[in-house]
């Protein structure tokens, strides 16, 4: 056991806290119990151990652990919660949190066991955090999703440089003052360039030459492990969502034609959808609607974008510029707000505001006519009167 106590005193040192993720501050600490789910690599780990080095003097208090270490093959939660807590400790942080069976039903008793014990735990099998948020720890625990980096963000990891976060009101009716005041500091197309190939996951500064060869990894371990995890699912019908997931790379952006992919892919009707619907939940694509997210039951989706525009570089040699500006914009924008597919137009946002996505050249032809509608255009650093850069969306968390 103190070989956990040695590892997490080894982690704590190395943190570096000069720099926070965009949740750090909307997260209550305070709450008993806290889940922090979010792809693999976005900064759970991080995260945590930068809130024990900022918030606790005594640093004894807590303690940080990973499912991944050796010691859970042949000890249990409860048995370290028992030590900790005995040892004076009143909080845990337990990292990759559904590596450990039957994981939520011991932290619910821990949770009732220890009326006045902290718990944090972090998983990036979002699925398995989702289904035990569902049926077993949803009246006790607060949840926090953690994205991969925006655009600001990555901007203040490569310049030093912090902007702040503007949300979709401010940048409609004041783009021109914001990006002609974030451009006089920064070369911004040239960040741009490189975020949407491999800039929203944090872990691109470590990686360098093989970062899309890891998010290729992530990609498999999704399908072949998480997915398997949470549903019973044929070997075969993985093998296909793999394959989906390559011809989904090489559409330009991809309408849905549920009886083409039915054909092509050799999957009922159902079996296709509920694939969908996992690697959406999954954080793999992102399912697109004509309609409201209380009414997507009831509707198939109408277009499927990779969830951000890395992965699409990272399963294709062949991007289409189209597709990569509109998963950036539907990523960026759709983590805050609600989008949907209208009738003309790229995208509507919270029911408002209508966006036609294209290049430096994209004219307002489609839309000119309807009110709160705008062009977002790719290439530009700065737009005038309904012309918005594409990049700004990326300034929103």
């Amino acid at each position: 056991m103190q070989k956990l106590y040695l590892t997490y005193s080894r982690l704590l040192s190395s943190v570096d806290n000069s720099y926070h993720r965009y949740l750090y501050d909307k997260i209550n600490w305070d709450n008993r119990l806290i889940a922090i789910k979010g792809p693999k690599g976005v900064g759970k780990t991080t995260l945590v151990l930068q809130h024990i080095k900022d918030t606790f003097k005594d640093v004894t208090k807590a303690l940080y652990v990973s499912m991944d270490n050796i010691w859970f093959k042949s000890h249990t939660v409860s048995e370290l919660v028992e030590y900790h807590y005995s040892h004076g400790g009143t909080h845990i942080f337990i990292d990759e949190v559904h590596k450990y069976n039957d994981w939520a039903q011991e932290i619910k008793n821990v949770y009732d066991s220890y009326p006045d014990f902290h718990i944090v735990v972090t998983g990036s099998s979002l699925l398995q955090l989702e289904d035990a948020m569902e049926h077993d720890l949803s009246r006790r625990c607060r949840m926090y999703d953690l994205q991969g980096l925006s655009f600001r963000e990555f901007v203040r990891l490569e310049t030093g440089k912090e902007f702040n976060v503007y949300n979709i009101e401010q940048v409609v009716k004041s783009h021109f003052e914001i990006a002609t005041e974030i451009t006089s500091k920064v070369k911004i197309l040239p960040l741009f360039e490189k975020y949407v190939r491999n800039g929203y996951y944090p872990f691109y500064r470590e990686e360098g030459d093989g970062y899309w060869d890891r998010l290729q990894f992530v990609v498999r371990t999704i399908v072949e492990n998480d997915i398997p995890s949470v549903d019973k699912i044929e070997y075969e019908s993985l093998y296909k969502a793999e394959r989906f997931l390559s011809i989904l790379s090489e559409m330009v952006p991809f309408t849905l034609n549920i009886a083409s992919l039915t054909s092509t892919l050799g999957l009922s009707r159902n079996s296709l959808l509920k694939i969908f619907d996992l690697l959406d939940r999954a954080k793999l694509i992102r399912l697109m609607y004509t309609c409201k997210v209380g009414m997507k039951q009831l509707a198939k989706p109408e277009k499927i974008l990779f969830d951000n525009s890395n992965l699409l570089f990272a399963l294709t040699s062949n991007v289409d510029s189209g597709t990569v500006r509109e998963c950036f914009f539907c990523n960026q924008v759709g983590q805050l707000y609600n989008t949907v597919i209208p009738k003309t137009g790229d995208c509507l946002v919270n029911d408002k505001y209508l966006f036609e996505i294209g290049g430096k050249k994209k004219s307002f032809k489609q839309v000119k006519e309807i009110p709160d509608s705008y062009v977002v255009a790719d290439d530009i650093e700065v737009g005038m009167g309904n012309r918005i850069p594409l990049w700004l969306f990326g300034f929103m968390y």
